[in-house]
């Protein structure tokens, strides 16, 4: 399976507190879903998705899309017709894009409406060298 496009359709976000206004323990759930699948011309089929990062009690951003994919088996669209699944490695290849680029998005738009980043930023640690003093080495006899 190939991901040909991906195009974000809908960008919509809240911030319920206001500015300045502090939330201890701020919990961040962040969520993809697939919400249709059709299969067009040539092979191609177009993947309708939703991204969903919630901040419980102080806001939310979601961001919805479509991707057109090729090389969906016929088993994998029928599964989806019948039970709104899909086989286990095209959707973790759907939903891990889904995440790794709305996350980007997500994290621009968090800075723009004051919301904490929806993922965790590194934080780096820089350790000082232990100086090595005279008296340090080894004692020779």
């Amino acid at each position: 399976m190939q991901i040909k496009s991906f195009e974000t359709t809908t960008i919509e976000a809240k911030r319920f507190s206001k500015t300045g206004e502090r939330m201890a323990n701020v919990k961040i759930e962040n969520n993809s879903a697939i919400t249709q699948i059709s299969t067009g011309e040539d092979g191609l089929s177009n993947v309708d998705f939703r991204f969903t990062a919630n901040y419980t009690g102080l806001g939310y951003i979601k961001i919805e899309g479509q991707m057109t994919v090729s090389e969906f088996s016929a088993k994998a669209i029928e599964e989806w017709r019948k039970t709104n699944n899909l086989p286990v490695d095209d959707a973790n290849a759907i939903h891990n894009a889904v995440v790794s680029t709305c996350m980007v998005t997500a994290l621009i738009v968090a800075r723009e409406i004051k919301l904490p980043a929806p993922m965790p930023i590194p934080r780096i640690n820089m350790q000082k060298k232990p100086e090595i003093r005279p008296s340090d080495g080894v004692e020779v006899a």
